[in-house]
Protein backbone atom coordinates (compact mmCIF):
# COMPACT_ATOMS: atom_id res chain seq x y z
CA UNK A 1 0.00 0.00 0.00
CA UNK A 2 1.33 3.12 -1.06
CA UNK A 3 2.28 5.85 1.94
CA UNK A 4 2.57 8.84 -0.60
CA UNK A 5 -0.50 11.25 -1.32
CA UNK A 6 0.55 12.12 -5.18
CA UNK A 7 -2.60 12.63 -6.95
CA UNK A 8 -4.92 9.36 -6.83
CA UNK A 9 -8.16 10.26 -8.93
CA UNK A 10 -10.65 10.80 -6.98
CA UNK A 11 -12.96 7.76 -7.61
CA UNK A 12 -9.90 5.65 -5.79
CA UNK A 13 -8.90 8.25 -3.68
CA UNK A 14 -12.76 8.34 -2.49
CA UNK A 15 -12.16 4.45 -1.97
CA UNK A 16 -9.34 4.07 -0.41
CA UNK A 17 -10.17 6.38 2.64
CA UNK A 18 -13.89 5.13 2.79
CA UNK A 19 -12.11 1.68 3.57
CA UNK A 20 -9.56 3.20 5.75
CA UNK A 21 -12.96 5.40 7.57
CA UNK A 22 -14.39 1.95 8.14
CA UNK A 23 -11.27 0.01 9.50
CA UNK A 24 -11.99 -2.15 12.25
CA UNK A 25 -9.16 -4.45 14.54
CA UNK A 26 -6.18 -3.92 15.79
CA UNK A 27 -3.10 -1.46 14.54
CA UNK A 28 0.07 -2.63 12.88
CA UNK A 29 1.46 -1.01 15.68
CA UNK A 30 5.08 -0.90 14.60
CA UNK A 31 3.75 0.63 11.24
CA UNK A 32 2.00 3.50 12.90
CA UNK A 33 4.53 4.12 15.67
CA UNK A 34 7.48 4.02 12.49
CA UNK A 35 4.79 6.92 10.90
CA UNK A 36 4.06 8.98 13.85
CA UNK A 37 8.06 9.15 14.11
CA UNK A 38 8.73 10.30 10.76
CA UNK A 39 5.71 12.88 11.05
CA UNK A 40 7.60 14.65 14.64
CA UNK A 41 11.14 14.47 12.46
CA UNK A 42 8.95 16.30 9.49
CA UNK A 43 8.03 18.46 11.95
CA UNK A 44 11.41 19.40 12.54
CA UNK A 45 11.06 17.98 16.23
CA UNK A 46 12.72 15.07 18.30
CA UNK A 47 11.25 11.70 17.91
CA UNK A 48 9.02 10.66 21.16
CA UNK A 49 10.16 8.51 23.64
CA UNK A 50 7.25 6.67 24.54
CA UNK A 51 4.37 5.45 22.79
CA UNK A 52 0.84 4.20 24.71
CA UNK A 53 -1.70 2.04 22.78
CA UNK A 54 -5.47 2.12 24.54
CA UNK A 55 -8.24 0.23 23.50
CA UNK A 56 -10.49 2.98 22.75
CA UNK A 57 -10.31 7.15 23.12
CA UNK A 58 -12.19 7.08 26.29
CA UNK A 59 -9.32 4.74 27.32
CA UNK A 60 -6.45 7.34 26.26
CA UNK A 61 -8.83 10.47 27.80
CA UNK A 62 -9.15 8.99 30.89
CA UNK A 63 -5.58 8.39 31.21
CA UNK A 64 -4.24 11.92 29.71
CA UNK A 65 -6.58 13.66 32.50
CA UNK A 66 -4.93 11.90 34.83
CA UNK A 67 -1.49 11.83 33.85
CA UNK A 68 -1.00 14.87 31.74
CA UNK A 69 2.22 16.45 32.60
CA UNK A 70 4.15 13.70 32.37
CA UNK A 71 3.84 13.73 28.54
CA UNK A 72 5.26 17.19 28.15
CA UNK A 73 3.66 20.07 25.56
CA UNK A 74 0.75 18.92 22.76
CA UNK A 75 2.63 18.93 19.23
CA UNK A 76 -0.35 18.89 17.32
CA UNK A 77 0.12 22.20 16.19
CA UNK A 78 3.50 21.65 14.68
CA UNK A 79 2.63 17.81 13.59
CA UNK A 80 -1.11 18.08 12.81
CA UNK A 81 -2.35 21.72 11.89
CA UNK A 82 0.66 22.69 10.08
CA UNK A 83 1.09 20.32 7.55
CA UNK A 84 -2.39 20.70 6.82
CA UNK A 85 -2.45 24.25 6.44
CA UNK A 86 0.21 23.82 3.94
CA UNK A 87 -1.50 21.01 2.02
CA UNK A 88 -4.73 23.29 1.84
CA UNK A 89 -2.13 26.30 0.68
CA UNK A 90 -0.68 24.38 -1.84
CA UNK A 91 -4.26 22.87 -3.60
CA UNK A 92 -5.39 26.41 -3.63
CA UNK A 93 -2.56 27.92 -5.16
CA UNK A 94 -2.82 25.23 -7.61
CA UNK A 95 -6.27 25.15 -8.51
CA UNK A 96 -8.14 28.38 -7.18
CA UNK A 97 -11.10 28.62 -4.94
CA UNK A 98 -13.52 27.11 -7.30
CA UNK A 99 -11.20 24.22 -8.22
CA UNK A 100 -10.73 23.37 -4.29
CA UNK A 101 -14.30 23.65 -3.88
CA UNK A 102 -14.79 21.17 -7.17
CA UNK A 103 -11.98 18.63 -5.74
CA UNK A 104 -13.65 18.90 -2.20
CA UNK A 105 -16.59 17.70 -3.50
CA UNK A 106 -15.93 14.90 -5.01
CA UNK A 107 -13.16 13.44 -2.37
CA UNK A 108 -14.03 14.88 1.03
CA UNK A 109 -17.68 15.89 0.74
CA UNK A 110 -18.21 12.47 -0.24
CA UNK A 111 -16.92 10.93 2.80
CA UNK A 112 -17.30 14.07 5.48
CA UNK A 113 -21.12 12.02 6.36
CA UNK A 114 -19.54 9.08 7.64
CA UNK A 115 -16.24 10.01 9.25
CA UNK A 116 -17.45 14.03 10.19
CA UNK A 117 -21.00 13.09 12.34
CA UNK A 118 -19.42 9.68 13.93
CA UNK A 119 -16.39 11.83 15.04
CA UNK A 120 -18.42 14.32 16.43
CA UNK A 121 -20.25 11.43 18.61
CA UNK A 122 -17.33 10.31 19.71
CA UNK A 123 -16.35 13.95 21.08
CA UNK A 124 -19.87 13.95 22.66
CA UNK A 125 -19.71 10.52 24.12
CA UNK A 126 -16.13 11.21 25.64
CA UNK A 127 -17.68 14.47 27.57
CA UNK A 128 -20.77 12.51 28.79
CA UNK A 129 -18.78 9.49 29.83
CA UNK A 130 -16.01 11.23 31.26
CA UNK A 131 -18.23 14.60 33.21
CA UNK A 132 -21.69 13.26 32.50
CA UNK A 133 -23.83 16.59 33.10
CA UNK A 134 -26.09 16.66 36.51
CA UNK A 135 -29.82 15.46 36.57
CA UNK A 136 -31.65 18.56 35.42
CA UNK A 137 -33.98 19.94 38.33
CA UNK A 138 -37.79 20.83 37.27
CA UNK A 139 -38.82 22.74 40.08
CA UNK A 140 -36.60 26.14 39.29
CA UNK A 141 -36.57 27.14 43.09
CA UNK A 142 -34.64 23.86 44.09
CA UNK A 143 -32.40 24.26 41.44
CA UNK A 144 -31.63 27.98 42.62
CA UNK A 145 -30.01 26.19 45.70
CA UNK A 146 -26.23 26.27 46.96
CA UNK A 147 -25.38 22.49 46.33
CA UNK A 148 -27.24 22.22 43.04
CA UNK A 149 -25.27 25.48 41.49
CA UNK A 150 -22.26 23.75 42.84
CA UNK A 151 -22.72 20.32 40.96
CA UNK A 152 -23.47 22.65 37.75
CA UNK A 153 -20.34 24.08 38.75
CA UNK A 154 -18.19 21.28 39.05
CA UNK A 155 -19.49 19.51 36.16
CA UNK A 156 -18.91 22.70 34.11
CA UNK A 157 -15.00 22.57 34.70
CA UNK A 158 -14.80 18.64 34.21
CA UNK A 159 -16.21 19.10 30.98
CA UNK A 160 -14.13 21.89 29.83
CA UNK A 161 -11.43 19.68 30.91
CA UNK A 162 -11.98 16.93 28.41
CA UNK A 163 -12.83 19.82 26.04
CA UNK A 164 -9.41 20.83 26.45
CA UNK A 165 -8.18 17.32 25.91
CA UNK A 166 -10.04 16.02 23.03
CA UNK A 167 -8.71 19.37 21.45
CA UNK A 168 -5.03 17.68 21.58
CA UNK A 169 -6.38 14.72 19.61
CA UNK A 170 -5.64 14.02 15.78
CA UNK A 171 -8.77 12.28 14.15
CA UNK A 172 -6.20 9.06 12.52
CA UNK A 173 -9.06 7.04 10.56
CA UNK A 174 -12.00 9.83 10.92
CA UNK A 175 -9.69 12.30 9.09
CA UNK A 176 -10.42 10.51 5.96
CA UNK A 177 -12.61 13.22 4.22
CA UNK A 178 -9.30 15.07 4.56
CA UNK A 179 -6.89 12.69 3.00
CA UNK A 180 -9.01 11.87 0.22
CA UNK A 181 -8.57 15.32 -0.74
CA UNK A 182 -5.24 15.98 -0.12
CA UNK A 183 -5.39 12.33 -1.56
CA UNK A 184 -6.67 13.61 -5.38
CA UNK A 185 -4.54 17.14 -4.71
CA UNK A 186 -1.59 15.43 -5.20
CA UNK A 187 1.23 16.41 -2.24
CA UNK A 188 5.06 15.64 -1.53
CA UNK A 189 4.64 16.75 1.86
CA UNK A 190 6.56 14.38 3.78
CA UNK A 191 4.73 14.87 7.07
CA UNK A 192 1.09 14.28 5.44
CA UNK A 193 2.02 11.13 3.68
CA UNK A 194 3.43 10.26 7.43
CA UNK A 195 0.20 11.47 8.87
CA UNK A 196 -2.34 9.60 6.56
CA UNK A 197 0.35 6.01 7.55
CA UNK A 198 -0.58 6.67 11.09
CA UNK A 199 -4.73 7.80 9.50
CA UNK A 200 -4.47 4.03 7.91
CA UNK A 201 -3.78 1.95 11.31
CA UNK A 202 -5.30 3.63 14.09
CA UNK A 203 -8.36 5.69 16.06
CA UNK A 204 -7.64 9.27 17.69
CA UNK A 205 -3.83 9.59 18.86
CA UNK A 206 -3.00 12.43 20.69
CA UNK A 207 0.71 13.91 19.79
CA UNK A 208 3.08 15.27 23.00
CA UNK A 209 6.60 16.27 23.25
CA UNK A 210 7.87 13.10 24.83
CA UNK A 211 4.86 10.47 24.80
CA UNK A 212 2.17 9.34 22.10
CA UNK A 213 -0.99 8.49 23.11
CA UNK A 214 -2.40 6.36 20.40
CA UNK A 215 -6.19 4.97 20.49
CA UNK A 216 -6.85 1.54 18.82
CA UNK A 217 -9.58 1.62 15.77
CA UNK A 218 -13.21 -0.06 17.09
CA UNK A 219 -13.75 -3.94 17.23
CA UNK A 220 -17.28 -3.09 15.49
CA UNK A 221 -19.00 -0.51 13.02
CA UNK A 222 -22.43 -0.86 11.89
CA UNK A 223 -23.78 1.63 9.08
CA UNK A 224 -26.79 1.85 7.47
CA UNK A 225 -26.97 2.34 3.04
CA UNK A 226 -26.39 5.55 3.64
CA UNK A 227 -23.14 5.43 5.63
CA UNK A 228 -24.53 6.69 8.89
CA UNK A 229 -24.12 5.18 12.09
CA UNK A 230 -27.20 2.34 12.18
CA UNK A 231 -27.87 -0.70 14.84
CA UNK A 232 -30.96 -2.04 16.30
CA UNK A 233 -29.56 -5.20 18.19
CA UNK A 234 -27.17 -3.84 19.47
CA UNK A 235 -24.17 -0.84 19.35
CA UNK A 236 -23.12 0.84 16.51
CA UNK A 237 -19.77 1.72 16.89
CA UNK A 238 -18.01 -0.37 19.46
CA UNK A 239 -14.35 -0.73 20.93
CA UNK A 240 -12.79 -3.84 22.83
CA UNK A 241 -12.88 -2.04 26.13
CA UNK A 242 -16.72 -1.57 25.99
CA UNK A 243 -16.77 1.77 24.99
CA UNK A 244 -19.61 1.97 22.35
CA UNK A 245 -21.88 4.62 20.70
CA UNK A 246 -25.64 3.34 20.25
CA UNK A 247 -27.31 4.65 16.88
CA UNK A 248 -30.44 4.25 14.69
CA UNK A 249 -30.01 5.26 10.81
CA UNK A 250 -27.13 8.37 12.10
CA UNK A 251 -29.62 9.43 15.54
CA UNK A 252 -28.24 8.83 18.79
CA UNK A 253 -30.40 6.80 20.68
CA UNK A 254 -29.64 5.64 24.36
CA UNK A 255 -27.98 2.49 24.88
CA UNK A 256 -30.90 0.72 26.68
CA UNK A 257 -33.06 1.57 23.40
CA UNK A 258 -32.38 -1.73 21.67
CA UNK A 259 -34.05 -3.76 24.48
CA UNK A 260 -36.56 -1.37 24.08
CA UNK A 261 -36.95 -2.37 20.78
CA UNK A 262 -38.17 -6.13 21.68
CA UNK A 263 -41.25 -6.69 21.92
CA UNK A 264 -42.38 -3.35 20.86
CA UNK A 265 -46.42 -2.91 20.67
CA UNK A 266 -48.07 0.30 19.04
CA UNK A 267 -49.11 1.28 22.37
CA UNK A 268 -46.01 1.48 23.64
CA UNK A 269 -44.98 3.57 20.54
CA UNK A 270 -47.83 5.72 21.17
CA UNK A 271 -46.69 6.76 25.08
CA UNK A 272 -42.85 7.28 24.50
CA UNK A 273 -42.33 11.08 25.57
CA UNK A 274 -39.07 11.56 23.39
CA UNK A 275 -40.81 12.26 20.15
CA UNK A 276 -37.07 11.34 17.91
CA UNK A 277 -37.28 7.72 19.66
CA UNK A 278 -40.61 7.57 19.07
CA UNK A 279 -39.78 8.07 15.11
CA UNK A 280 -37.73 5.71 15.80
CA UNK A 281 -39.39 2.45 17.22
CA UNK A 282 -42.04 3.35 14.03
CA UNK A 283 -39.79 2.75 11.53
CA UNK A 284 -38.46 -0.41 13.54
CA UNK A 285 -41.77 -1.29 14.06
CA UNK A 286 -42.82 -0.77 10.21
CA UNK A 287 -45.38 1.55 9.54
CA UNK A 288 -48.08 -0.92 8.18
CA UNK A 289 -47.83 -2.89 11.23
CA UNK A 290 -48.59 0.42 12.89
CA UNK A 291 -51.38 1.10 10.82
CA UNK A 292 -52.93 -2.02 11.26
CA UNK A 293 -52.36 -2.43 14.88
CA UNK A 294 -53.24 0.92 16.01
CA UNK A 295 -56.67 1.27 14.37
CA UNK A 296 -55.45 4.14 11.77
CA UNK A 297 -58.45 5.56 9.79
CA UNK A 298 -57.63 6.10 6.10
CA UNK A 299 -57.94 9.75 4.83
CA UNK A 300 -58.83 9.66 1.29
CA UNK A 301 -58.80 6.86 -1.27
CA UNK A 302 -58.65 6.82 -5.29
CA UNK A 303 -57.22 4.98 -8.01
CA UNK A 304 -53.83 5.44 -7.29
CA UNK A 305 -53.99 4.44 -3.33
CA UNK A 306 -55.10 4.88 -0.25
CA UNK A 307 -53.42 7.87 2.13
CA UNK A 308 -53.13 7.51 5.90
CA UNK A 309 -52.55 9.34 8.80
CA UNK A 310 -50.58 8.82 11.99
CA UNK A 311 -51.22 11.10 14.90
CA UNK A 312 -48.33 11.39 17.35
CA UNK A 313 -48.60 13.21 20.18
CA UNK A 314 -46.03 16.67 20.57
CA UNK A 315 -44.44 16.13 16.58
CA UNK A 316 -45.97 16.24 13.20
CA UNK A 317 -48.29 13.35 12.04
CA UNK A 318 -46.84 11.00 9.70
CA UNK A 319 -48.81 10.83 6.08
CA UNK A 320 -48.21 7.70 3.81
CA UNK A 321 -50.07 6.70 0.50
CA UNK A 322 -50.25 2.94 0.43
CA UNK A 323 -49.38 1.74 -3.30
CA UNK A 324 -49.47 -1.35 -4.92
CA UNK A 325 -47.10 -1.95 -7.56
CA UNK A 326 -48.77 -3.02 -10.84
CA UNK A 327 -45.74 -4.93 -11.70
CA UNK A 328 -46.31 -8.66 -9.83
CA UNK A 329 -43.32 -9.79 -8.47
CA UNK A 330 -42.20 -13.27 -10.44
CA UNK A 331 -44.31 -15.26 -8.26
CA UNK A 332 -47.45 -13.66 -9.30
CA UNK A 333 -48.01 -11.70 -5.96
CA UNK A 334 -48.34 -7.73 -6.08
CA UNK A 335 -45.96 -6.17 -3.40
CA UNK A 336 -47.68 -3.06 -1.36
CA UNK A 337 -45.46 -0.06 -0.40
CA UNK A 338 -45.98 2.66 1.65
CA UNK A 339 -44.57 5.99 0.24
CA UNK A 340 -44.24 8.75 3.21
CA UNK A 341 -45.87 12.47 1.77
CA UNK A 342 -45.76 15.49 3.76
CA UNK A 343 -47.91 15.80 6.31
CA UNK A 344 -50.04 18.50 4.30
CA UNK A 345 -51.13 16.30 1.74
CA UNK A 346 -54.73 15.72 1.40
CA UNK A 347 -55.28 13.08 -1.38
CA UNK A 348 -53.80 9.74 -2.44
CA UNK A 349 -52.81 10.93 -6.11
CA UNK A 350 -51.24 14.61 -4.24
CA UNK A 351 -49.33 11.78 -2.53
CA UNK A 352 -48.33 9.88 -5.48
CA UNK A 353 -47.30 12.87 -7.52
CA UNK A 354 -45.20 14.41 -5.00
CA UNK A 355 -43.30 11.17 -4.69
CA UNK A 356 -42.51 12.17 -8.67
CA UNK A 357 -41.93 15.77 -8.09
CA UNK A 358 -44.81 17.58 -10.06
CA UNK A 359 -47.95 18.63 -8.87
CA UNK A 360 -51.35 16.75 -8.63
CA UNK A 361 -52.93 18.10 -11.64
CA UNK A 362 -50.00 17.43 -13.29
CA UNK A 363 -49.97 13.95 -12.76
CA UNK A 364 -50.82 12.15 -15.80
CA UNK A 365 -49.07 8.52 -16.12
CA UNK A 366 -49.88 6.86 -18.84
CA UNK A 367 -49.24 2.93 -16.97
CA UNK A 368 -48.98 3.10 -12.81
CA UNK A 369 -45.90 1.01 -11.78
Amino acid sequence: MSTQLTGRPADLSVAHWRAVAAATGPADRATAEQAVRTAYRAAGLAEPEEFRWYPSPLAAVTELLARRPEFGASVREQVRTAAWQRARNAAFTALGPGGWAELWGATGAELAATTALPAERVRTALLDHVAPEPEPVSDWTESRKPVHKEARRVAAEARAEVRLAVLDAVAGQHDAAWFAAFDTAGTGDESLAALAGVARQVGWWWPYERTVLLSERPVALHRDEAGRLDRADGPALAYADGFALYAWRGMPVPADFPDRLSGLTAERIRSEENAELRRVMLEHFGYDRYLAESGAEPLHRDETGILWRIQLPDDEPVVMVEVVNSTPEPDGTSRTYYLRVPPGTRTARAGVAWTFGVEESEYHPQRET
